[in-house]
């Protein structure tokens, strides 16, 4: 009787010998080029810095991010940082996506210093993504830690891959939100938080 061979398990992908700078001089010779030549001798080391860099979200903790900066407030109105830039790379062709992050939640006893906000955007962006998934881990993130009436997160993105390569399309954005809690229960809050994203401040 033919046997059936077993499905083999699925193994995590181990490390090579190879240093980072290696494999780049590597990918450089595939690519039809000379990584000795002055203009590309340092270049594996340059990638590597920035790569590193570029993924740094990584090492970092979100949870323990936030909950430096709590504070106890009887303020239950809505809170909101807008316009905050985002830089990060596409996990599909490594290539970047940039763009604005809107956040908002209505506090619920607790409040996260501002400042947190921003560090928090930069370090889920700080590592391979997709932009519906950096959208809801900001989300999700800011919900557990201070447990809000509510959170909302907008962004509004450009991505590399579809302007140089692809389509082509130099003039699209993609558009994503999280709406948790009263932002998606309450049309009336969600369609505040909306237009007050859109409002531009005097001067701008």
């Amino acid at each position: 009787m033919k046997t059936i061979p077993a499905e083999k398990s699925k193994e995590t992908p181990t490390l090579t010998s190879a240093s980072y700078e290696e494999l780049m001089r590597e990918i450089l010779v595939r690519l039809g080029e000379d990584p000795a030549r002055e203009g590309l001798a340092a270049t594996p080391e340059r990638v590597h810095k920035a790569m590193k860099f570029l993924t740094k979200g990584y090492q970092e903790d979100p949870e323990a991010l936030m909950k430096g900066a709590l504070f106890t407030v009887t303020y239950d109105e809505m809170v909101i940082v807008k316009d905050i830039e985002m830089f990060s790379l596409c996990e599909h062709h490594m290539l970047p996506f940039f763009g604005k992050v809107h956040v908002a939640y209505i506090p619920k006893g607790r409040v996260i210093g501002l400042s947190k906000i921003p560090r928090l955007v930069e370090l889920f962006s700080r590592r391979l993504q997709i932009q519906e998934r950096l959208t809801t881990q900001i989300a999700e993130t800011i919900q557990k830690v201070i447990e809000p009436q509510g959170v909302g997160v907008v962004i509004e993105a450009r991505h590399l891959c579809m302007m140089m390569r692809g389509v082509e399309k130099q003039h699209s954005a993609a558009v994503t939100s999280s709406m948790l809690g009263c932002f998606r229960n309450e049309e009336e809050t969600r369609s505040e938080f909306l237009s007050l994203i859109r409002q531009r401040p005097n001067g701008v």
